[in-house]
């Protein structure tokens, strides 16, 4: 244990949890205590690595590294599904733990808006990772609206694919998933309009999945969803998410309709095309996953560390907005017609102005 430092226990050893974990110890800001993980054997390697304890049980890793840390501050950095293990991050919250979690913030909003409650009850900081606010494409994009460049913005297209992305099986299960490739894959573009726009007033979607008959396919969470967006009576939106689709496996595209120009985004690009479709604007940009997990550990750092004063650049109230929209688009899926993430946040007793 190091002073000054925040004393960190990682939940959940795949690849998401690798990158966060390897982020943290690469940080002046952490000191990594503990890994666990279901696979015991893995945490066990990978505590070999990293110099630090190992666990395979998610309520003895929180009960022993309270009794072990000191008075630093302490975070729970959380890889794993919610269906495994959320009464353990209920627990660390109690017990001072600040917690960083891997989108979305919950199965549905109902466990999301919980956990805000619990963290903001206890003092602590809740957290959702969401590395492409940091990729510099969609930094840069985040930068042109707020300047105002696109002016009089009329729709939003958003689109991406996730064929050849191996999903884990239990995301195929409603009751553990909570959903499909809307909430585990959709988040973090839902983020990133919530981030740039307003939350609409209305949504509608449609959404399917690649079983053979109905009875089957209501037992299997969607592979694909259709999103359509209702800002105002002249700003429209969109989105795709699909883990059939081929095109451009695992890139994530934005486009962004104005008046008078067009700005398209995706990991590496963004272009502007002027109201003729002709190119005036083209930046190129690196995207590296891990440099992007890194600024989102770094800011999570900066939050913990500067006391109530600082809020997560991602925090998971705010992440509410978005977790509204991906609960309205499930409802409207389910009743066919337009459902109001307004109406959500106000029955979960969040107002969308106050976050």
């Amino acid at each position: 244990m190091s002073a000054g430092r925040i004393e960190t226990v990682v939940l959940g050893l795949n690849d998401e949890g690798r990158a966060l974990l390897e982020a943290a110890s690469r940080s002046e800001r952490f000191a990594v205590e503990a890994v666990t993980d279901k696979d015991g054997g893995g945490a066990e390697r990978v505590a070999r690595e990293y110099e630090c304890a190992a666990y395979d049980d998610y309520r003895q890793v929180i009960t022993a590294m309270d009794s072990r840390l000191g008075e630093e501050e302490r975070c729970l950095i959380v890889a794993e599904g919610l269906y495994s293990c959320v009464e353990y991050v209920r627990l660390a919250m109690k017990k001072r733990f600040n917690v960083l979690k891997i989108a979305p913030a919950g199965r549905d909003f109902e466990e999301a808006a919980e956990l805000v409650r619990l963290a903001d009850e206890e003092g602590v900081k809740f957290s959702i990772a969401n590395p492409r606010r940091y990729a510099q494409s969609f930094a840069a994009l985040h930068k042109y609206i707020e300047d105002g460049r696109v002016e009089e913005v009329f729709l939003i297209a958003a689109f991406c694919s996730f064929a050849g992305v191996r999903r884990p099986r239990w995301q195929s299960d409603p009751k553990l998933a909570g959903g499909g490739v809307l909430v585990h894959n959709g988040f973090s573009l839902i983020d990133q309009i919530m981030w740039n726009f307003s939350i609409p007033q209305q949504v509608y979607c449609l959404s399917t999945n690649e079983a053979v008959d109905t009875q089957q396919r209501l037992s299997l969470t969607e592979d694909t969803a259709v999103v359509a967006m209702k800002f105002s009576d002249r700003f429209l939106g969109n989105l795709v998410v699909s883990g059939r689709s081929s095109v451009r496996p695992g890139q994530e595209v934005v486009k962004v309709c104005g008046k008078d120009k067009t700005v398209v985004v995706s990991d590496t690009c963004l272009t502007v095309l002027d109201g003729e479709g002709r190119i005036q604007e083209e930046q190129q940009y690196e995207y590296d996953p891990v440099d992007c997990m890194g600024g989102v550990v770094a800011d999570f750092g900066l939050s913990v560390l500067g006391g109530e004063e600082k809020e997560p650049f991602s925090s998971g109230r705010e992440s509410l907005k978005s977790m509204a929209v991906i609960e309205s688009a499930y409802l409207s899926a389910r009743t066919g017609m337009p459902e109001e993430p307004g109406r959500i946040m106000q029955m979960g007793q969040f107002e969308p102005t106050d976050i």
